[in-house]
């Protein structure tokens, strides 16, 4: 059953058509991906299928009562309330109820008034069936890794973009529209997404240049090319062999029109008689190739990206020994040893916040550790790039952001006029006076490239710098790490770019621990250790199961009593305590009234408290028994 149609759609801002008498029809259970160059008018077509702009010509049709959700690139300026507050603005009336409950029952002593509207959301989530909704809230929040209470003003704009997401995945449209959904996503995050997008209901149309991502989920391809919608129903990789053939062919056939117009543009040079009555019709059919050839817009050109390189370093380029690094209370990196010599190229993986950024700092000597030492080789000329893009200086111009007022820079010891350079980069003369904070986050992308290759260098240090990028930049870039005959240190959660680039991977494994492998993502997937089992009880309880009753020893008989009774003591609190984990796990728990889970909660803790307190009293007297001291005192 089809969703959404575009009829005959014409759409444009003042330049070229974006598109041009397009045709596109998304159908039910469909997961599309969307392919573009940057600038092609990806993101515009989305809008419109959202029904966010109107069309210029043509018509989009939708499904009476088709609901959609909109994950856009650009995260708007004001983000207000909490993160639970917004994601749940993606639910309506359902939602507004979902962040009453919440604010409510953040204070479980609040005044009569306040537990009396409680109680009346209870009431209302549970005749509405809100208390499932809820739980799904929950867990996309905590598995997008955020804060529900934390005020959205404070995020950065990779954390509110987790936020927008989470609320467009909440809401369970029928089709579902995501520009760009794994940028400032961490490798564990996107993994999930594709699960969580691959087990859904709603039809997705997508925008992404992660190869990995792509291939796990398009079940069909729509590429925009020229103004032009053209529709590939197979998955990515047959997409890549078909579209290379067809690039081919139009090619040959561009060829062959191009060789034809210019025997006929010599054929009517020869003047008079070409104008004999006889060759009218061939005027008329060489006007018409005139207008045709005209009216052919090209392929948008390809990035020319090449590496200024610096004289090579010495073979040792970084040693670090030991090194420790802490922020406030908790250890980032942990006695961490590793030795990198020239034309290594290394990757670091790991979640948000884990210490990426931070590890390259303390190689490059932007920060001291607090324990160990790092020593630099000879002839570093290191070139960086920022994942927040804080090198480049927003209120200046992108030629100013290249040649900082002049209009000629050096590259190779040879003068260069920055505009000329600019081209390579897919930069008009327009948009080379364009200032910064009105480009796009490929634009964006692109200079930082730009900025970072104009200056020789022998050591590349790249903090995710794919987002953002088209494919076809993207794998340019890849293409030209591979051939770069300096180090290479690279942060990036993009598994393709990582298998191909890399020579081996830092990977951050949890408290402060990090682990060197050989070669690429793939590489350390099969290599790194298995988890270790859970035990048999549930986590939260955090206790090893109960102890065989032992025989007693040398105790007093009252000692002994208790030491044989503390086993079935201790399995009687943890069964307890499991089932109450499991009530609390169900999708109608929080249909209770708000006193019955203060109850259950203070129940958990003391339940915790018991437990505790066995274990150590079991332990003191088992202690006793086999030293034979016969001492029943408690330690």
């Amino acid at each position: 059953m089809w969703l959404t149609s575009l009829q005959d759609v014409d759409l444009a801002f003042g330049g070229p058509l974006l598109l041009h008498g397009a045709n596109l029809r998304i159908s039910q259970g469909e997961r599309v991906c969307l392919l573009g160059r940057n600038g092609a008018g990806k993101t515009s077509l989305m809008r419109l299928i959202a029904g966010e702009l109107p069309p210029d010509r043509g018509e989009v049709a939708r499904r009476q009562n088709l609901t959609t959700a909109l994950l856009a690139q650009d995260v708007p300026l004001r983000l207000e309330g909490t993160t639970h507050d917004l994601v749940t603005t993606g639910l309506g009336p359902m939602g507004g109820l979902l962040a009453e409950y919440h604010r409510l029952s953040a204070d479980l002593g609040a005044e009569g008034g306040a537990m009396n509207r409680l109680y009346e959301v209870q009431q209302r989530l549970d005749s509405e069936d809100g208390w499932q909704v809820q739980q799904k809230v929950k867990r996309v929040i905590s598995r997008m890794g955020l804060d529900p209470d934390a005020p959205c003003s404070s995020l950065s704009a990779g954390m509110k973009r987790r936020v927008l997401l989470a609320r467009a995945l909440v809401s369970e449209p029928d089709l579902l529209l995501l520009d760009e959904p794994t940028n400032h996503l961490d490798l564990d995050t996107i993994t999930w997404l594709e699960q969580f997008l691959a087990e859904s209901a709603s039809a997705l149309l997508f925008v992404s240049h992660d190869r990995a991502f792509l291939g796990r989920l398009a079940t069909r391809v729509v590429e925009l090319d020229r103004g032009q919608i053209h529709d590939w129903n197979c998955d990515y990789l047959t997409f890549q062999h078909r579209r290379a053939d067809d690039l081919e062919a139009e090619e040959s056939r561009n060829a062959e029109f191009d060789r034809r117009l210019a025997r006929e543009e010599k054929w009517i040079r020869k003047g008079v008689k070409a104008r004999r009555t006889r060759d009218e019709g061939r005027v008329k059919a060489l006007e018409a190739m005139r207008a045709e050839r005209e009216a052919r817009r090209e392929r948008t050109g390809t990035v020319d990206m090449q590496v200024e390189e610096a004289r090579r370093t010495g073979k040792l380029v970084f040693e670090a020994t030991g090194i420790s690094h802490a922020w406030e209370d908790r250890t980032v990196v942990h006695d961490f040893s590793t030795l990198i010599i020239r034309g290594d190229r290394i990757g670091v993986i790991g979640p948000n916040g884990s210490g990426k950024t931070t590890l390259l700092g303390l190689l490059l000597g932007l920060l001291p550790p607090d324990n160990g030492r790092v020593r630099e080789g000879v002839n570093l000329e290191v070139a960086r790039f920022d994942q927040l893009r804080e090198q480049l200086e927003e209120d200046r111009t992108v030629k100013e952001n290249i040649g900082g007022g002049a209009d000629v820079i050096t590259l190779g010891g040879k003068p260069c006029q920055v505009m000329g350079y600019l081209q390579r980069f897919l930069f008009s003369p327009d948009r080379a006076n364009t200032p910064v904070r009105a480009l796009s986050g490929g634009e964006r992308s692109r200079l930082l490239l730009a900025r970072l290759f104009a200056r020789p260098s022998n050591v590349l240090v790249l903090d995710e710098p794919t987002n953002d990028l088209d494919l076809e930049t993207l794998e340019l870039l890849e293409e030209l790490l591979i051939e770069y005959s300096g180090t290479l240190l690279l942060v990036s959660h993009d598994r393709t770019f990582l298998n191909n680039v890399v020579t081996s991977t830092l990977v951050f494994e949890g408290h402060g621990r990090v682990t060197e492998y050989v070669g690429g993502y793939d590489d350390w997937i099969r290599q790194r250790p298995p988890e270790e089992i859970a035990p048999a009880a549930p986590k939260k309880a955090g206790r090893p199961r109960a102890p065989r009753t032992p025989k007693p020893g040398k105790l007093s008989y009252k000692d002994q009593r208790e030491l044989a009774a503390l086993p079935g003591l201790i399995e009687t609190l943890e069964i307890e305590q499991r089932t109450l984990f499991a009530r609390m796990e169900e999708g109608d728990y929080y249909r209770c009234p708000a006193d019955e889970i203060a109850r259950d909660t203070a129940r958990l803790e003391n339940l915790e408290s018991e437990l505790a307190s066995a274990y150590d009293r079991w332990q003191a007297l088992e202690s006793e028994r086999e030293a034979g001291t016969g001492a029943g005192s408690r330690p």
